[in-house]
């Protein structure tokens, strides 16, 4: 027996090194960890418990059948972060590039349907060139095999990506799937690498410009949260999970807090007296959610519109705000799509929403007309529309035209609506609404310039002001900056029993 147990232990050491030790240490040179190592860094400690630990390829084509393969290039397994459940698969790029083959592929899936049996979040950590060309179609039905697993989890478990390293080809569609992507800054993601994008367009491009961080963040939107390295991604997972309830028959985890929902002082001065000056909407945000502790998502693409992950009185809520200070806060195509599908998740996991308006309306232009702002902006309708969650609305000031409804008014199910001193609640501001108004007026004076102003000014002094929206029941309370986060945290109680019923349907169809 002691034989067979040293045996074991020598076997159990080798595939801490899988790929080898220069494979290993050329890993850490360029900055990255190892499978196992980033599993460390994710889960607790001596919490892991490995499947599928000795599989081995069945592929013998190409010299496959002669390459030593251990755990067929990914590790997966359970195991708790801050001592709650979750499912982990994370590539190896020391054997095979991390290339999914057949049964790569299959120790994938298996992981994400223990996360759907067992209601507990699935992590995916990729690090792969994609399909493994040795193994042909199996491998591409690999591939579909974890897309299907990724959609039969989608709204039943969270569903986390990161990318730690090379995420190409058919390999890119499975974070794609998934609710939150976190990539590191050594990371790349791309369908077709510079070289194919060379021989086929002519076009030059490097691997960080085309599939980096940067641009995935800020320009195409598909990730959600940039790491520096391996470690802080693996952090901001744990930050993100501590937010989110296991699965959705759940509710998010509560937190121990001290109840304090006095009085904010500060906010009674957040917006400029002069109406057309900007001001950070997070600064808002930060002081009625608990401690100031929010996890922006999506913070460098979209900016004109904030969405992230707060907690009022110890409880989970999701926050989406305008940005007064990008773009005046306006809704266009990229912000309509970012709520929208914030939103979407939160209602799916049992998430309250938190809406603070500021914004003068949808983005104007011929782009985003024929770019479709009107099938987008309407992602948002549709998207709070069918939410379900406890829906709380603050406007802060601007709320125009079909914007206002858009950002979660009273037409579209929200349950509370309060209003700050300084909001305006219009079809549109007093300067367009004036001159379509008054413009015979306006036309006849002798001074028109004088008299627009000073239509201007009767206009804004009806419209200017919340309180012709709470006298039709549009808003429920017009308060004081100050007091926000006390009547939030109320509202929030209040609505802790929700019940909403909707009409029987297999799903609803949103614009797509």
């Amino acid at each position: 027996m002691q034989d067979k147990i040293e045996e074991l232990h020598q076997r159990r050491a080798s595939l801490a090194s899988a790929g080898g030790e220069q494979r290993v240490a050329k890993q850490h040179e360029q900055g990255k960890l190892t499978a196992r190592e980033r599993i460390a860094e994710l889960l607790d400690e001596h919490s892991f418990q490995e499947t599928a630990v000795y599989a081995v390829h069945r592929a013998n084509r190409f010299g496959m059948s002669d390459k030593d393969v251990p755990s067929d290039g990914v590790v997966v397994g359970q195991g708790t972060v801050l001592g709650r459940l979750v499912h982990v698969a994370s590539q190896d790029f020391t054997i095979l590039g991390g290339t999914i083959g057949e049964l790569h592929a299959d120790k994938i899936a298996q992981a994400a349907n223990m996360a759907l049996r067992t209601g507990s979040p699935f992590v995916c950590i990729n690090d792969s060139g994609g399909a493994r060309v040795q193994e042909g179609v199996d491998a591409l039905n690999g591939c579909g095999h974890i897309f299907y697993a990724n959609v039969l989890l989608s709204g039943v478990v969270p569903q986390i990506s990161i990318l730690a390293g090379p995420c190409a080809g058919a390999a890119a569609y499975s974070p794609a799937l998934t609710d939150f992507i976190i990539q590191t800054k050594q990371a790349q993601m791309y369908i077709t690498g510079p070289d194919v994008i060379k021989q086929v367009t002519g076009e030059e491009v490097s691997h960080e410009d085309l599939g980096g961080a940067a641009v995935h963040a800020g320009r195409s939107g598909v990730v959600h949260f940039v790491a520096e390295d391996d470690a802080q991604a693996a952090l901001i997972a744990k930050k993100l999970l501590s937010f989110l309830p296991q699965n959705n028959t759940e509710d998010p985890p509560e937190v121990e807090h001290n109840g304090n929902v006095d009085d904010d002082p500060a906010l009674d001065s957040v917006i400029p007296d002069d109406y057309r000056k900007p001001y950070d909407v997070r600064d808002v945000i930060a002081r009625v959610v608990d401690d100031a502790d929010f996890l922006e998502v999506h913070a460098s693409w979209a900016v004109n519109a904030v969405v992230g992950f707060g907690r009022v009185v110890g409880r989970t809520v999701g926050v989406i705000a305008n940005q007064p200070n990008q773009l005046s806060g306006v809704l266009d195509i990229n912000a309509s799509d970012k709520i929208a599908r914030f939103v979407r998740f939160c209602n799916a996991f049992n998430i309250p929403l938190l809406t603070f308006v500021d914004t003068p309306g949808f983005m104007p232009g011929v782009d985003q007309e024929y770019n479709g702002i009107i099938r987008h902006g309407a992602k948002v309708l549709f998207a709070y529309s069918a939410a379900t969650v406890p829906k709380v609305t603050v406007v802060l000031r601007k709320a125009f035209g079909g914007a206002y409804i858009a950002m979660c008014a009273r037409a579209l199910g929200a349950d509370k609506v309060f209003a700050w001193p300084s909001a305006e609640i219009a079809v549109m501001g007093a300067e367009g609404a004036a001159g379509i108004v008054f413009r015979k007026e306006i036309k006849a004076a002798e001074d028109p310039a004088v008299k627009r102003q000073e239509l201007i000014d009767e206009y804004r002094g009806t419209f200017a002001n919340p309180y012709v929206a709470s006298e039709h029941g549009l808003v429920d309370d017009v308060i004081v900056p100050s007091e926000t986060r006390r009547y939030v945290a109320q509202a929030l109680e209040s609505l802790t029993t929700k019940r909403d019923m909707r009409p029987p349907k297999k799903h609803g169809l949103m614009p797509m």
